[in-house]
Parts: structure tokens; sequence; C-alpha cells
């Protein structure tokens, strides 16, 4: 039996259990009652047999205790037993019931006990107490002067023959009730240890469906968090710049209108395409994305047009990253890009550098311009750190020492897979991307 199983305890008997106990009491009283009378008229002990009220009180006490079994086995037990050994002792007239009374008793102790040295050591004691009441029983009636009963000549007489098939009955009852009895227990265990198991996996399955609408909403308010953010930082710089120009140059002011209408409209169309993947049971949010690595160039223009003077580099050898990494790279470059812009003050510039070697990714954006005295972590670094570990990296975010801020996600590489089949449209290695252009 394994440590697990040891610990448990088979379930305590149910009302049905109770009332079914009663039941067999009640059944076999009458049957002992019966078994008695029809004994005392076929004269099973001769003319020596005790009165009908000691049939009676022998019969209630070796069935009605059986009511109480599956509460009281070792109690039951004795007292079952000890009644069978008096009842024979006075010459009851019962022969039958008595031995099923004191045999489902010996059972139950074996099945329903939960402290098995306890059940072990009453089962042993009445066994014990029984072959030697036999042993008595035997030599009193192997030196008895009477030529009544078997006979007793020869070494195999008659006589020695009952008293060994008496020994063999008695070893092959409590025998099987002994094991009968361990097998019952076992299997109630097994049961009982299937049961919690069940309760267990069903709890690990509501805490798991949980734990998965909990990701999918985390997973959601990220993403509307990045294409929010993004878009509508740029909008307010943009109206901002156009409010700012309406009277003095109506030029301008319609040329950043007309920013703000196509962030809106590119806002309009992320967050439509990642309503059409949410609706969608068997894409996923991320990799079912159209955003890549080669879209950091146009990031980059972007927060260009938006006031951030922002230079992009690539360093390394291109090498295949997979689709999901692509996407939490480019929404944590959007992510560092818009935090600068809004934070950083108007002169702050930026750099996008991407690094790739031959077993991981590193994107890194640098700002200088101002620092909050004490930054306060908000949505937008929670959800650069849970990108870069959802890509199995990791990410720094803070101050640098001469001024700015900078953001540093490092994926490894471990078992590259090919990227999304894109053209490309980032500089080639070891270019630099300006206002729109490259430079070597």
């Amino acid at each position: 039996m394994s440590a697990a199983t040891a610990a448990l305890r088979r379930t305590p008997p149910t009302p049905n259990d109770l009332r079914a106990d009663l039941g067999l009491a009640l059944g076999l009283f009458v049957g002992a009652v019966l078994s008695a009378a029809l004994g005392s008229v076929a004269g099973v002990y001769g003319t020596g047999t005790a009165e009908i009220q000691w049939s009676l009180l022998y019969s209630a006490a070796l069935t009605l205790p059986l009511a109480l079994r599956r509460r009281y086995p070792e109690i039951v037990a004795v007292t079952a037993s000890l009644a069978y050994f008096i009842g024979v002792s006075v010459r009851i007239p019962e022969i039958y019931v008595g031995n099923i009374a004191v045999f489902i008793a010996f059972y139950t102790v074996g099945a329903w006990v939960d402290d098995r040295r306890r059940a072990s050591i009453v089962r042993v004691l009445i066994i014990i107490g029984m072959f030697l009441w036999l042993l008595v029983t035997t030599f009193q009636s192997a030196t008895a002067p009477t030529d009544d009963g078997f006979s007793r000549e020869g070494v195999f007489s008659p006589f020695v023959a009952f008293m060994l098939i008496q020994f063999l009955v008695n070893a092959a009852f409590f025998g099987g009730a002994y094991y009968m009895g361990d097998r019952a227990y076992a299997s109630a265990l097994q049961r009982r240890a299937l049961e919690l198991r069940t309760e267990e996996l069903e709890r690990e399955r509501e805490l798991t469906a949980a734990q998965a609408v909990a990701l999918d909403r985390v997973k959601i308010a990220r993403e509307l968090h990045d294409v929010v953010a993004h878009h509508v930082s740029a909008m307010g710089v943009q109206a901002g710049a156009a409010r700012a120009v309406i009277e003095k140059d109506p030029d301008a002011a319609r040329a950043a209108l007309s920013g703000v209408e196509a962030s809106a409209r590119s806002a309009l169309a992320e967050l439509r395409h990642l309503l059409e993947t949410l609706r969608t049971p068997d894409a996923g949010a991320t990799e079912g994305s159209t955003l890549s690595l080669d879209d950091l160039t146009s990031l980059v223009r972007h927060a260009e047009e938006n006031g951030l003077p922002t230079t992009f580099t690539v360093v390394g050898d291109r090498t295949p990253v997979p689709y999901v990494v692509q996407v939490n790279l480019y929404r944590i470059a959007q992510e560092a890009l818009t935090n600068a812009r809004r934070h950083a003050g108007p002169d702050a510039r930026a750099d996008v550098r991407l690094r790739y070697s031959s077993d991981s990714v590193e994107l890194e954006v640098t700002n200088t311009g101002r620092v909050a005295a004490s930054p306060r972590p908000g949505l937008g670094l929670v959800g650069m750190r849970e990108r870069a570990a959802a890509s199995g990296g990791s990410l720094e975010a803070g101050p640098r020492p001469r001024g700015g801020f900078r953001v540093r996600a490092h994926v490894p590489l471990s078992t590259p897979t090919s990227p999304a089949p894109r053209p490309p449209a980032t500089p080639r290695d070891g270019e630099i991307a300006v206002a729109g252009g490259t430079a070597r």
C-alpha cells in the first residue's frame, strides 16, 4: 500500500448502509429463533438442550448487535464471538445462523476498521480464542469415558478424521473471512482514492478554466492598451499641433488633421482585426496578426512624423524569428516609443536597435529627455514584461545613467522557426533608417 493510500480513510457508512445493517440484524434474529426452535424439535443435542428463553436470549445477543457492525465493528465482533461460545457451551440447539453471524462480524472488522493494526489484533485474538476452545473440546471428547459417537480405534480413527475436518473447516472459515475483509477494505480505499482524485481533477479543471479566462482577459487588455495608447497618443500630438497653427498656417493644420484621421483609421483597422481574431475560435490572437519585425521601419517613421525624431538600426545577420516573438517585439517597441513621446518632453529623441545573434534576438529602445523622479510602473510596462515573458525572454526597463529611458527585451531562439513570409521592409544590415529613409 502506498503512502498516499495509507493516509486515506474509507468513507463513513451512509444512512442507507445503517438501514441495511438493521434489516440484516433483524432478519438473522428471526432466522436464529427459527433455527433454534427447529433444532430443539429435531433434537440436535439430544435431550440436554437449553430452554426456549435461553435460545431467544442467545439469538438476540448473537444477531442484533450486527445492526451496529459498521459503527463499532470490533465490539460487535467480540460480542458475537462470546455469544456463540456461550451458546454452544450451554448447548443452544442452533447450529447455522450463529456461524453466519460470526462470519459477518469477523469480516466487518477487516472491512471497516481504519486502524489496520487494531483490526489485525482483534481478529487474531478471536482466532486464537476459537482454536483454543476447539482444542479444549477436542481433548475433552478424546478423553471422555464413553463409547458414544465416532469410533476412536486406530491411529487414523473416524474420531480423528472428524476432528481434522473441524480444524480445517474453522481454518477456512476464519481465513476466508480475514482475507475477504482485507480485500473489501483495500477496494474501499481504492474507490475513495479515485473519488478524491476525481474531485481534485474537477477542481483543477475549474481552476484551469478560470486561469484561461483570466489569461485571455489579460491578453485582450494588453492588445487594446497597445493599440489605443499608441494611436490616441499620436492623435493627441497631431491635434495639439493643428490647434497651435490653425490660424497662422492653415495648410499645416490641415496636414496635422490628416494625420489624426490616418491614426484613427489605423486604430480602427487594428481594433477590427483584433475583434475578428477574438470571434474566430481557432485563431490565435498573436499568430493571426499581420505585424512583424519588418514593420518596425513603419513604426519608426510614424514616431518621426508625430514629433519624436527616431533612428532605427539592425545589427547582425538576420535569423528566423517565430511569429509570436515578432509580434511581441513589435508591440514592445511600439509601447516604448509611445511612452517616450508622452513623457520624455518636446526635445526628446529615440533610438531603436534590433540585434540578431546565432541564438537570440534583442530589441533596445532608448530615448533622451526627462524621466519622472519616482517612476511608477504602469500598464504599459506591465504589458511589455508580459510580452517578453510570453516569448520566453526577459525585459529590462529603467532610466539611463546619462539621462533618458531605456527598454531592452532579450529573447533566446533555442528552436528557430521560419518567420512570416513577408518581403523585407527593414533596412539592410548595418543601415540606419531616419525620417523614413536609410543611411549607411
